[in-house]
């Protein structure tokens, strides 16, 4: 399969799947997340590739989220929603470990990809946060049971009741991330803990996470509950106001 909204390369055993729309700050679209899935599927199936590595393209966005384009009548389609669910199960799912390479502004939808990687690695220019509640949209599957595992309870009902972004620092101290380097030693960092991870048992690393993701499994219930829930939400005229109060302040501040 071919693919146009994301790169796929290995490296030395190392699976990199880019999101490859840096006009677009890398934010997704459904054909992103389906090639996105297909990426991880062909890592997963690939007994060479050891580790997977998600990057943003660029250095100026890891990914913002969905891509407003398909939002403009209200809210992302059915297609949409299905596969932002499986692009979550196969992040958790993958039986190797994955990495976020986080390059720059990790938003919204974008900010939960890396969330559920198993490991991240921020650039100091790195940016996150969450924006469904000022957006009209709101994940409570995976982008906030699982975060609050990640943060605690306090620290992720701030980060969603008051949609702030965080600086890489911050982020490295609510621990949020594992490790912040400059944007200019990013990808080396990131090859330098693969090459630690490939001379483990990948075995033993495949049963580890698993057993890490059991005690959190059931959130997936949360998280098909929610994709219905907002889907729902979308038509209603508050998601729309809140929508349209946001685009209206965007473009004042062009």
């Amino acid at each position: 399969m071919g693919f146009s909204d994301i790169l796929y390369e290995i490296r030395d055993d190392v699976a990199w799947i880019i999101f490859n729309r840096p006009a677009k700050h890398n934010a997704f679209t459904t054909n992103t997340l389906k090639e996105l899935c297909q990426g991880l599927e062909n890592a997963e199936l690939d007994e060479s590739v050891r580790v997977v590595v998600l990057r943003g393209a660029g250095d100026k966005a890891f990914c913002v989220g969905g891509d407003e384009e398909e939002s403009k009548e209200g809210g992302y389609s059915r297609e949409m929603n299905y596969w932002h669910t499986k692009a979550h199960t196969r992040i958790r799912g993958l039986s190797k470990p994955v990495v976020a390479a986080v390059n720059g502004w990790a938003i919204g939808g974008g900010h939960i990809l890396h969330v559920l990687c198993d490991i991240s690695i921020a650039a100091e220019t790195a940016k996150f946060g969450q924006m469904g509640p000022k957006v009209g949209s709101f994940d409570a599957g995976f982008g906030a049971a699982y975060l609050a595992r990640v943060v605690g309870e306090k620290k992720a009902r701030e980060i969603w009741f008051l949609c702030r972004t965080y600086t890489a620092a911050e982020a490295l101290e609510m621990r949020l991330v594992n490790k912040v380097v400059p944007i200019a030693d990013l990808d080396a960092e990131v090859t330098k803990w693969c090459g630690e991870i490939k001379e483990l048992s990948p075995y033993a690393l495949k049963f580890l996470k698993h057993a890490f993701n059991a005690d959190t499994d059931h959130m997936l219930g949360f998280e098909t509950m929610s994709e219905s829930a907002v889907s729902l939400y979308w038509d209603t005229q508050e998601a729309i106001n809140i929508k349209n109060r946001f685009r209206e302040k965007k473009r004042r501040a062009k």
